[in-house]
């Protein structure tokens, strides 16, 4: 059985890394979409609320696992006996980052390999970040993220919620 693992910190999930999920369901059988804690990041939903607005978005994608973890991304695919990465790459600046991060992960663990995909053209501009930016300033998210993830978008910036991150 061919399997990947394609991780990141979906904060929140876009219809970008659903692209990517979707498409590299054609080349591996199995596809664990893994949610990276990332204490040292400010995020703007929980762990947990992550992993759930993923496995909502992608219920109707058999062979499609959601799991989070914490510490090293080689230990993770160890612990599940995975041997490739997924990573997307949108533009240049991806490649160099994601390139110094597939050597690092070769460097220790010489058994892991990294496969880039290129999200759709439609998805190209796409990130999380500019996605919590429109919903902070009440724009439309709607061909940004699926709708349970623009709802609790929209919860999260609403008028008057106390602890939304500035």
């Amino acid at each position: 059985m061919e399997q990947a693992i394609f991780p990141g910190t979906f904060d929140p999930v876009t219809l970008g890394h659903l692209d990517i999920i979707g498409r590299a369901r054609t080349v591996f059988d199995r596809i664990v979409v893994a949610v990276a804690e990332q204490r040292e990041k400010r995020v703007l939903f929980s762990v947990e609320d992550r992993v759930t607005m993923i496995r909502e978005a992608s219920a109707e994608l058999p062979s499609v696992e959601v799991r989070s973890f914490e510490g090293m991304l080689v230990e993770f695919a160890r612990s599940q006996k995975i041997r490739t990465i997924i990573r997307g790459l949108r533009v240049i600046s991806d490649f160099e980052y994601e390139f110094q991060m597939a050597l690092m992960n070769r460097r220790l663990d010489d058994g892991i390999d990294t496969v880039f995909m290129m999200p759709s053209e439609r998805f190209i501009y796409l990130n999380s970040t500019v996605v919590k930016e429109i919903a902070r300033v009440g724009g439309p998210l709607e061909g940004f993220v699926p709708p349970g993830v623009a709802r609790r978008l929209r919860d999260r910036f609403a008028p008057g919620r106390k602890g939304v991150p500035a």
